[in-house]
C-alpha cells in the first residue's frame, strides 16, 4: 500500500538533537560521507529466479530502511522544522542515445510488487523522454532523496555534498558497479549525509538492517 504523505513539526525544545542539530546546521555546517561493501549474491539470486530487476528492488530496500528511522527523514518546510512520514526515492535514468541522464522518481509502496510495477510503468511512460527531469508534467515530491547508481564504476568511495539549496537534510545514496570475489558478489554503497540530522549511528543501523534484509529479500516477493 502506497502511504499517504504525512509532516510532523518538531518540538525543538524537547527534541533530544536539538543541540547536535543547531551546531551542525548553524555554528558548524557539516556533512559527512562513507561507504561500504554491500553483498548481494543472495540477493541477486532470489530476483533472478523470480524475474524481477535489480535496481528497483535496492531501491526499494533502501527506501524501505530509510523509512524507519525518522532522522532521515527531518527536513524544514515553510521555517518549520520536522520529518516526513515517508521517503520517494529520486533517480537517475540513463539515455544510451545520447549518455545523458535524467531524474525520475516512484513513490514508495509497502509492497515491493506494487513499487516494483510502479517503476517499471514509469520507465515505460518516461524512459525516454531527456532534460533533468524525466517527468516532464510534474515537480518531485518534498519527500524525495536523492539515490542513485554508477553501474560502470566499482569505487571504494563516492562523496556528493551540495547544501546550495539548504536547508536540505535527506541522505544520499550511490551504489557501484558489482563486483566479483569468491564466489561472492559485492556492490558499493556510500551514503552522505547532514550531521544535523544524522549520525554514524544511525547509518551503522541503516547498513547492518540493509545486508540482512537483502540476504532474505525472498520475504517481500508475495
Amino acid at each position: 500500500m502506497k502511504p499517504e504523505i504525512c509532516f510532523t513539526p518538531i518540538d525543538l525544545p524537547s527534541w533530544s538533537r536539538s543541540e547536535i542539530f543547531y551546531y551542525f546546521s548553524k555554528m558548524a555546517p557539516t556533512g559527512y560521507s562513507l561507504t561500504a561493501d554491500l553483498e548481494i549474491t543472495q540477493m541477486r539470486r532470489i530476483l533472478q529466479a523470480a524475474g524481477k530487476k535489480f535496481f528497483p528492488a535496492f531501491l526499494w530496500l533502501a527506501t524501505k530502511l530509510l523509512n524507519q528511522q525518522p532522522e532521515f527523514k527531518i527536513a524544514e518546510v515553510n521555517g518549520q522544522l520536522g520529518f516526513y512520514n515517508v521517503l520517494t526515492p529520486l533517480y537517475a535514468t540513463f539515455h544510451d542515445d545520447d549518455k545523458t541522464f535524467s531524474l525520475m522518481w516512484t513513490a514508495y509502496d509497502d509492497s515491493f510488487p506494487a513499487f516494483h510495477d510502479a517503476y517499471l510503468r514509469n520507465q515505460r511512460q518516461y524512459g525516454e523522454n531527456h532534460g533533468i527531469l524525466a517527468n516532464k508534467d510534474q515537480l518531485p515530491p518534498p519527500n524525495a532523496y536523492t539515490i542513485s547508481c554508477l553501474p560502470w564504476i566499482p569505487f571504494r568511495h563516492f562523496a556528493v555534498h551540495s547544501y546550495g539549496n539548504s536547508p536540505y537534510y535527506f541522505p544520499s545514496v550511490e551504489a557501484g558497479a558489482f563486483r566479483e570475489q569468491d564466489g561472492k558478489t559485492w556492490m558499493p554503497l556510500s551514503i552522505t549525509c547532514h550531521h544535523a540530522a544524522t549520525d554514524g549511528w544511525h547509518v551503522s543501523q541503516f547498513l547492518t538492517a540493509l545486508q540482512a534484509e537483502a540476504n532474505a529479500f525472498e520475504a517481500y516477493l508475495l
